[in-house]
């Protein structure tokens, strides 16, 4: 399960990196890599969020945080977000106009949709099978128990 504080530690990490670049006069395309990182930290931390709203079943049987907790990481890291995309957008903008806000979004949503045909799908379909898989465990452990007890007590 990803961790919107993790998620949201990279991608202000990248952003801070970013920040600097703009500061100093470098490239957009000399912050490509960052830029790049910044926005799949971005991606991350909506996936985080969406793992949060649709938790796996041993996740809602077994959790380690409380519901309300995992929702203030969650809205927290989600206005951190705001404001580092605020703020990102303003530097392109001013420094190279609206249509390369514009081009940066579309990119972001590839990414996005790349990581969502990659690595989250692959993730929750990993999930699906680890969960199916302990629930056939269990129920043959439970079997077997049955009918062990079942034999027991006849014989």
């Amino acid at each position: 399960m990803l961790d919107p504080v993790s998620a949201l530690a990279t991608a202000s990490a990248a952003f801070n990196v970013i920040k600097k670049g703009f500061e100093v006069g470098r490239d957009i395309e000399q912050m490509a890599g960052d830029l790049g990182r910044w926005m799949g930290a971005m991606s991350d931390l909506s996936e985080a969020e969406h793992q949060i709203k649709n938790p796996p079943i041993f996740k809602k049987l077994f959790a380690g945080k409380s519901v309300e907790q995992e929702a203030m990481e969650i809205f927290a890291a989600k206005k951190k977000a705001e404001q580092m995309r605020e703020e990102l957008k303003q530097y392109i903008q001013w420094s190279l106009g609206t249509r390369a806000w514009d081009e940066l979004i579309r990119m972001e949503g590839q990414i996005r949709k790349e990581r969502q045909e990659t690595l989250y799908n692959q993730a929750r379909r990993r999930q699906k099978f680890v969960e199916i898989l302990t629930i056939g465990i269990a129920i043959s452990i439970g079997i077997v128990l049955l009918t062990t007890a079942a034999l027991v007590l006849k014989g």
